[in-house]
């Protein structure tokens, strides 16, 4: 599968809509009136309309500050504020307002915590759980530096999907990730899977990985119990982010999410546009949890 040279300028399938409808304003107005944290909006999410509208929302808890530096994350780095253990109350409470469907939360890492948040996700979760039985639940977590007890914690809570992203393919790893190592990211996934969750994970496109890595990405998921993967196209946050090298086509991403259902996964969400949590709500319930 060829793939194209680097553009300066966006292609044209990489144009986004502008987001409407009476449900995304409904949200939007929510997440604006409780002071809510979302990367719907903090990461500029290009399907943030099309999410807000099937009742779904990405909720980025334990604040807005990273403790990482990864060179393809637009989110802050540097020393965060105090853990806000109000915050699991105002999410669920909000979650209920807002009559989200389909609940995904996330978060930046938490490395100066001693738990690296893992009390905190667990009670997020829980407390949703509580208010809102009906809303399904994705974490999309942290690697938690490979500490089991503190994965463990989020998993005891009982999301109906836990997804940790391996971002990109083993040999640009250490050059997109400041911390994280893909083979620790691997062992996090198995975790998650061993324990009858769902597992699930994403890489991105167009950072200079080749046919043969990406399939063998997809391999390495599937050999630790991975059901489900998005892959979807780098976009640098600015300038000072590390170079898009690439913008590959929306036919070389529907080849991936062919062969990716045809090596194994229950779901493959492959196109330019797709992130994290693209298409969630259905992860969460055609798994049978």
């Amino acid at each position: 599968m060829e793939q194209e040279k680097n553009h300066r300028r966006l292609p044209r399938w990489m144009k986004m809509q502008m987001p409407k409808g009476e449900s995304y304003s409904r949200v939007k107005n929510t997440v604006k009136k409780h002071n809510l944290n979302t990367i719907c909006t903090s990461g500029n999410c290009p399907n943030i309309g099309d999410c807000w509208n099937r009742g779904t929302a990405t909720f980025m808890i334990l604040g807005e500050i990273c403790t990482r530096s990864c060179k393809f994350c637009g989110v802050k780095t540097g020393k965060p504020l105090p853990v806000d253990w109000d915050e699991p109350n105002r999410i669920s409470e909000s979650v209920k307002l807002m009559n989200i469907k389909h609940c995904v939360i996330t978060s930046v890492d938490r490395d100066d915590l001693e738990d690296g948040g893992s009390t905190l996700w667990a009670d997020t979760i829980k407390q949703i759980k509580a208010i809102n039985p009906t809303t399904t639940i994705e974490a999309l977590i942290p690697d938690f530096d490979n500490v089991k007890e503190n994965i463990e914690k989020v998993i005891e809570s009982k999301p109906e999907v836990i997804s940790h992203n391996l971002e990109t393919v083993e040999r640009l790893t250490p050059n997109i990730r400041s911390r994280a190592k893909y083979q620790t990211s691997l062992k996090v996934i198995k975790q998650i899977a061993e324990s009858g969750l769902v597992a699930k994970s994403g890489i991105m496109l167009g950072l200079g990985e080749t046919e043969e890595e990406i399939l063998k990405t997809m391999d390495d998921l599937l050999e630790v119990g991975c059901k489900v993967m998005t892959i979807g196209q780098y976009i640098a946050p600015t300038k000072d982010h590390m170079t898009v090298k690439e913008y590959v086509k929306p036919e070389i991403f529907e080849e991936y999410h062919k062969i990716g259902i045809e090596k194994g996964f229950e779901f493959v969400e492959s196109s330019p546009l797709v992130r994290s949590s693209y298409k969630a709500e259905n992860h969460a319930i055609t798994s049978g949890r």
